[in-house]
């Protein structure tokens, strides 16, 4: 009988009566991630059930499907989790993990701006955004950034509902490039908005327009007098939402110490040393060589 036709029986079964099967294809599962689902499960309990079998007379089970979620509900605290078991032919074990995985059918991602709607209306219940992050088990920079699908412009979501932009993260992008420069994003947007039917505004333009505009930025600051300013620490940038989907938190950036302040001479004493060697003015970097010049002739290399 194959686990399509196998009987189904659902149970709250205790945490220690469940065991991973060493076969399992997932070798590696990721700490943070894992932290995540956690927080997901101690706020509303385990959502979706695991998929066990029996795995000996003695009222043990071996898990077919759902092992990150049942190490999940263990760091959550869980000690009972829901639970179908669920008989499966050996030869079918590792084909029903992989069509799970492969979600055909089984599950799909939210689209980001749905998702970004959905967390902003959750977030709009607290006081807060660093009360509604702490909800997420996340940062406030995270949930900024989950949440920015959902703030997008009009004139930005009005091409993205038709199709002219070719994605959510392209969306945010645009928005980006508003943010430094608002005329040079008005103009993409007015270009965009004038493509012929199925034509689309794709992401690596907005990202070069991006780029030169950080490029801009970096010569203007690099032209500009140097002040004395406080530190300046860095702040990390969002990875691009191709890679790394909005909702997901991006690491932070390493944080640059402070540079030593620079120590001034006393002018008195600048004055006082330009006197002794019978210069005018107590100019410091014509003293400098003057001391130079003395010490070199001092100690007879002078001619070196």
């Amino acid at each position: 009988m194959t686990f399509k036709d196998t009987s189904i029986q659902f149970q709250m079964l205790d945490v220690t009566l469940i065991e991973p099967d060493p076969a399992h294809p997932r070798q590696q599962i990721d700490e943070t991630s894992l932290k995540g689902l956690a927080n997901a499960i101690a706020k509303k309990g385990l959502i979706h059930p695991l998929v066990v079998q029996p795995a000996d007379s003695g009222g043990r089970y071996r898990l077919i499907v759902g092992e990150r979620r049942w190490r999940a509900a263990q760091l959550a605290g869980e000690q009972r989790v829901p639970a179908l078991i669920h008989a499966c032919p050996a030869d079918e074990v590792l084909e029903v993990r992989i069509f799970e995985n492969l979600g055909l059918g089984v599950r799909a991602a939210l689209e980001p701006r749905d998702m970004a709607n959905a967390i902003q209306n959750i977030a709009q219940r607290f006081e807060t955004p660093e009360a509604a992050a702490d909800h997420f088990g996340r940062s406030s920079a995270w949930l900024s950034q989950a949440t920015a699908a959902a703030n997008l412009s009009p004139k930005v979501s009005a091409l993205l509902d038709s199709g002219k932009i070719a994605s959510t993260g392209a969306a945010i992008q645009l928005e980006k490039l508003a943010q430094k420069n608002e005329a040079r994003a008005e103009t993409l947007i007015v270009q965009t908005a004038q493509l012929p039917e199925g034509e689309k505004l794709a992401k690596k333009v907005i990202d070069s327009a991006l780029s030169e505009e950080g490029g801009r930025r970096r010569k203007k600051e690099e032209a500009e007098p140097e002040v004395a300013p406080a530190a300046v620490v860095p702040v990390a940038t969002a990875p691009a939402a191709a890679s790394i989907p909005p909702w997901e938190e991006a690491p932070a950036a390493p944080v640059t110490p402070p540079a030593a302040p620079r120590q001034r001479v006393n002018p008195g004493k600048v004055k006082m040393v330009a006197e002794l060697l019978g210069l005018d003015d107590g100019d410091e970097e014509e003293i400098l060589v003057r001391l130079i010049d003395e010490f070199l002739a001092l100690k007879g290399e002078g001619n070196a």
